[in-house]
């Protein structure tokens, strides 16, 4: 496979070995806590913030530098610059930890990165080891960009000072923010373990100005300077003189992180500075982490995918607590709790009742919470998603007294989750437009259709629908409480807004996207542009809004019309830019949302082709999604990660071009599609249903999975999409509900036509 120029898993390990530092492009590893996130890639790109519960946040890092001098050599021990000639180069990202490897010159180095648990900061442990028969001279020199004063710009505008602490051991700079309703004083530093022998504290000092990072003026000069920094760009460096005696080895600690009192900073570089401490940390980081996905592992005939399912639960992990990282999106978080719920649903329900904090007592949601406010941005989607996760975690748990948990609204008033999830359908019920249906104000799911519904008249044909799959949800909730009036009214406003749907949004052969402010269809065969979009298809199904089979014929229609060799299209591109829909027009075609291959949308596609019992579209649509096995992408994204998007052919040279990766719910979707709709497993309140439809390909496959403490071991002998015979305990059951037992079960589950 062509990923495999660039690495491979190591044997045994779900942990990505990156062999080579001039990958097509950064590969990324995203490392956090609950309040603080940076990533960082194969070469040290990447950044950081801390945030707090408003999402005020404070820039740390930019990019990170790692080098050895001696004499008149010098190197980089982090991947830059990309085409330095090593003896050995790897980047091993694991999940809460990267360790990149370089042996050069008769040295070697290990640089390892973490987050620990409950600190503001990151820590770097540089291993240094003489591989030759000499002794030898070095400096390490360590350094990163700071956002603490922003950014670098040419004829920037900066006035912050930093300097050197001699009882910090590093350099820090002072600042004041707004933190936690409270302006504080934030210190930004980065401290060594030992005795440093140089610093600088800014860019100019370090990089230089006509340098970079993988040639920063540091190396030509011989070292670091003792420059302060006063009214230009800030930045960090440490130096570290070493003595290497033949075959001795010597570890260093970094901590950069950020601090509201100096004493803060330094008790947090006393507790980190010590190299056994460091290791104790990464090991308790990386068993977090594992212990948080465990419940739920996969063995198929693709090892890739098996091992790539152990990044898909973590990526889960990460969008739950930080969204997007960009910023707290609401439908994001709720979303990836949902997906998170079905390998972690204690877990889950914690970072939902997080997520309902946020909700206003109306039962709208906000697009997003950050910069110190909850911001609605006229997003019309957000509430919708609430009763997806809410479902998934009751029925994983089995246990409905979580609904009578008190949360409290954004305001204060308090309620308990039964009733935020009666509100957020209630809500959008009455928030109609034409033809009564759900408006699309300034965009739903998809976020680029903002200019739609402005005038409060657009309404979404697709929100619509989840809408209806919403209530039907809560209306089940309410009957499983003994809420029967709840019920009866849910049931009642659904065949509403169903008859609605199949009257105004059924376009002959499919359904449609929208219609805006201006009576103008959106993804018809009407439209001038995008003649079709998928989501609303797929949502047909998922939702069961559809009457006398009309889900099978859009699933068609939309296949015959949106397939290509890259995967299924999100929609038909828009080619010319219509003020009446928004800036998706403005997006080259094929690009993201506008007629490009979306990934979250094919992971939602592989949960219904699943429903509907089309395995070979399933098999069809699992190669489109995997990076590795994607004829036009495989080797040029990560290949252990999911992006949002691959690039079509309108786009020229761009032509399968992955998009941005972590940063997506592709991989969380992709990862519930797998557990709950191709292996199967549907949790109801009563037992673990199977309900499987695998890849014809798949002849063997299982998966284990924790379900109410009880470890279900479930092996697959594929011969078809309808289940024959399902084994518990090598005793056969009727039905295809498992029984609760203890322990460990062992099943079997026999499909065929």
């Amino acid at each position: 496979m062509a990923h495999k120029q660039y690495g491979h898993y190591i044997e045994g390990s779900s942990d990505y070995c990156i062999t080579r530092a001039d990958l097509p492009r950064n590969w990324y590893n995203y490392l956090w806590n609950d309040h603080y996130v940076t990533f960082t890639s194969q070469t040290g790109a990447g950044e950081s913030v801390l945030q707090d519960s408003l999402g005020r946040r404070i820039g740390l890092v930019r990019d990170r530098g790692f080098y050895l001098l001696e004499g008149e050599v010098s190197w980089g021990i982090h991947g830059l610059p990309v085409n330095q000639n090593n003896d050995k180069f790897t980047c091993t990202h694991s999940r809460g930890a990267t360790e990149v490897s370089v042996e050069n010159y008769g040295i070697a180095s290990r640089v390892i990165s973490i987050v620990p648990d409950g600190a503001n900061c990151e820590l770097w442990k540089l291993k240094l080891k003489n591989l030759s028969e000499e002794k030898r001279q070095l400096s390490a020199i360590v350094f990163c960009d700071t956002k603490m004063d922003g950014i670098y710009q040419r004829q920037g505008y900066h006035t912050g000072t930093a300097s050197f602490s001699q009882a910090l051991n590093g350099v820090f700079s002072c600042g004041f923010v707004s933190f936690e309703d409270e302006v504080k004083e934030a210190y930004g530093f980065l401290a060594l373990s030992e005795t440093a022998d140089g610093y600088d504290c800014t860019y100019n000092s370090i990089i230089g100005p006509y340098g970079s990072f993988a040639h920063p003026i540091v190396l030509e000069r011989g070292g670091l300077s003792n420059t302060d920094g006063l009214g230009e760009k800030l930045s960090f460096a440490l130096e570290k003189k070493i003595e290497l005696a033949p075959n001795e080895e010597k570890e260093l600690v970094y901590i950069c992180g950020v601090a509201f009192s100096m004493e803060e900073a330094k008790k947090m570089k006393t507790a980190y500075a010590v190299p056994k401490t460091f290791d104790l940390e990464k090991e308790a980081v990386l068993e977090k982490f594992r212990s948080q996905t465990a419940m739920v592992s996969i063995e198929t005939p693709d090892e890739l995918l098996n091992n790539m399912f152990e990044w898909l639960k973590h990526q889960s992990n990460l969008g739950s607590r930080w969204a997007r990282v960009r910023h707290n999106g609401y439908r994001d978080l709720t979303s990836d709790t949902e997906c998170l719920s079905c390998i972690n649903p204690k877990l889950a329900l914690e970072r939902f009742k997080r997520i309902l904090t946020y909700q206003y007592s109306s039962g709208y949601a906000p697009r997003t919470f950050i910069d110190g406010m909850i911001q609605p941005n006229n997003f019309a989607d957000n509430t919708v998603w609430l009763n997806f996760a809410a479902m998934s975690i009751i029925k994983e748990l089995g246990d409905t007294s979580i609904l009578d948990i008190e949360v409290p609204y954004n305001d204060g008033t308090v309620g308990t989750i039964y009733e935020h999830l009666f509100r957020s359908v209630d809500y959008l019920y009455h928030f109609k437009g034409l033809h009564g249906l759900v408006k699309i104000w300034g965009g739903d799911w998809n976020d680029c259709m903002a200019s739609a519904g402005l005038e409060g008249r657009g309404v979404s044909i697709w929100l619509s629908i989840a809408w209806y799959r919403a209530n039907q949800f809560f209306a089940e909730i309410a009957r499983m409480v003994g809420n029967n009036g709840d019920a009866e009214l849910c049931v009642a406003r659904g065949e509403e807004m169903r008859e609605l749907i199949e009257e105004y949004g059924w376009d002959g052969e499919y359904y449609m996207y929208a219609i805006n402010d201006w009576g103008e269809k959106i993804g018809s065969k009407e439209s001038p542009q995008g003649q079709i979009f998928l989501n609303p298809q797929i949502w047909a199904v998922l939702s069961g809004v559809s009457k006398n089979g009309r889900e099978v014929q859009a699933m068609e229609s939309a296949q015959k019309k949106l397939d290509s060799e890259l995967g299924t299209m999100v929609s038909l591109a828009y080619t010319e830019y219509d003020p009446h829909i928004g800036y998706v027009t403005l997006k080259p075609a094929g690009v993201h949302e506008n007629g490009g291959v979306y990934l979250h949308t094919i992971a939602w596609k592989i949960a219904a082709d699943a429903m509907l019992g089309r395995a070979d579209w399933v098999e069809k649509d699992i190669e489109t999604i995997l990076p590795f096995r994607n004829k036009v992408v495989a080797g040029r994204a990560e290949p252990y990660i999911m992006c949002n998007s691959y690039f079509g052919e309108q786009t020229g040279y761009r032509y399968g071009t992955p998009g941005q990766s972590w940063r997506t719910a592709a991989g969380q979707w992709f990862q519930k599609a797998l557990v709950n709709y191709v292996f199967g497993l549907q949790p109801e309140m009563d037992g673990l249903k199977i309900e499987p439809c695998l890849p014809p390909s798949w002849k063997k496959c299982a998966i284990r999975k924790v379900f109410r403490g009880i470890t279900y071991d479930i092996s697959y002998e594929n011969g078809g999409t309808r289940v024959k015979e399902i084994y518990v305990n090598n005793e056969k059951i009727d039905g295809n509900i498992l029984p609760l037992l203890d322990d460990i079960v062992k099943v079997k589950v026999i499909t065929g036509e």
